[in-house]
């Protein structure tokens, strides 16, 4: 997948930014989000990226592993992720990952999945 890393880049600028219109066009149509607690939809994760109801503040990116396979690329960006949930302010490592499908002459987000870690 070419210039994955700033694929990447630009999806969790366009959720920090919400901007859905930009986050849905670089999502697969059936994408899922893997949260701690819930799993969602693309419309649903658009939904609750514009309402506000996780607003990404500051994302420190630690590591990045790419992984590739044929038509699919596995992200692992480890992170600390400070946000707004429910009104409160949390920080959490994770382990995100990625995962990127071809689809027809571009790649488009298939799935994203928190991993909560300890530090």
């Amino acid at each position: 997948m070419k210039d994955r890393h700033d694929f990447s880049r630009s999806l969790w600028q366009a959720i920090q930014d919400r901007d859905v219109v930009t986050f849905k066009q670089m999502t697969h149509d059936n994408a899922l989000f893997i949260h701690m607690g819930v799993t969602l939809d693309r419309d649903s994760e658009a939904h609750t990226i514009a309402e506000g109801r996780i607003i990404y503040q500051s994302i420190d990116f630690q590591e990045e592993r790419i992984e590739e396979m044929e038509s699919v690329t596995i992200l692992l960006n480890k992170m600390i992720l400070t946000a707004i949930v429910g009104g409160n302010e949390v920080t959490n490592p994770f382990v995100v990952t990625e995962v990127y499908t071809k689809y027809k002459d571009s790649y488009k987000l298939a799935s994203l999945s928190f991993t909560k870690i300890n530090y």
